[in-house]
């Protein structure tokens, strides 16, 4: 797209950093990492929004335990609240086994909605969790919303990680920059015997972010208890913040928000993008 056919992105107001969180494919835990990363940086008392993008299958209602649904005052959307981050999602607005099927004007609409008719208030991080894939949504996004920089959350197997750098080489051709990739399911311990096992082979996403002179973020286990907290509403950073997962949830939330300000501080020419450093 030419620089006379590109829309200009503009600053979401009161918002200090967007950044939306993506995944080439899904099945990969990108919402339960959104939803635990907005956590996070709530915890270390920033002022988090937490936007569920997914409109085909939103699932951040789920994970994040909402108790009371958003509200409507003044002709503007109030979010919902829950530990601390303001949460805005499709999933308020349909029945849970109700099907969207929408064209891509309609969702680009939808995300309109969501980004100008709700009422974020003063925030400093705005986690906008994506769809899988690159398509609309993705698009949209990109090219209205100014943005802090992207998110990659990959599993280590090659066929994630080759489906994932189509996500970081769409970020590369809509001149957003990735702020750093995420491993997810990186490693399982066995409960009983302690046992380290590499389900899907360990080390592919580092190793990735490494070739395409990308930030690695962290790694994150295979954890049944990460599972089965966010089926019930409690994601570990905020059910335990000083247990394993809260901890490690924290520490690739800082590094983020750092990767954030820094780029802020002083812009750069997106990396990663086209498979170069």
């Amino acid at each position: 797209m030419s620089e006379q056919q590109r829309p200009e992105a503009r600053p979401l107001p009161g918002v200090q950093h967007v950044i939306p969180v993506a995944s080439g494919k899904g099945g990969v835990g990108k919402s339960t990492v959104s939803a635990n990363l907005a956590v996070a940086l709530a915890a270390a008392g920033k002022r988090v929004g937490l936007l569920d993008a997914d409109i085909y299958g939103p699932s951040i209602p789920t994970i994040m335990g909402v108790q009371a649904p958003p509200r409507v005052e003044n002709e503007r959307v109030v979010p919902a609240e829950q530990h601390g981050v303001k949460v805005i999602s499709m999933g308020f607005f349909i029945r849970e086994e109700q099907a969207v099927v929408w064209r891509g004007p309609m969702l680009s609409k939808m995300l309109d909605e969501f980004l100008q008719n709700v009422d974020w208030g003063e925030l400093d991080v705005l986690i906008v969790d994506l769809p899988p894939g690159t398509g609309d949504i993705q698009l949209s996004l990109c090219q209205k919303i100014k943005l802090a920089g992207a998110v990659v959350v990959s599993t280590p197997q090659d066929v994630a990680l080759k489906v994932a750098q189509k996500a970081i080489s769409l970020f590369g051709l809509l001149e957003t920059p990735v702020l750093g990739l995420i491993e997810n399911m990186s490693y399982f311990i066995c409960p009983g015997c302690g046992r380290r096992e590499e389900i899907f082979g360990t080390g592919g996403t580092r190793r990735a972010a490494e070739a395409l002179g990308l930030p690695f973020l962290g790694a994150l286990p295979l954890v049944t208890a990460l599972r089965a907290e966010s089926d019930a509403g409690r994601p570990p950073a905020a059910l335990d913040p000083e247990g394993e997962m809260g901890r490690t949830f924290r520490l690739i939330a800082d590094r983020l928000l750092a990767e954030a300000e820094a780029r802020a501080a002083s812009p750069a020419e997106p990396r990663g993008a086209g498979g170069g450093a």
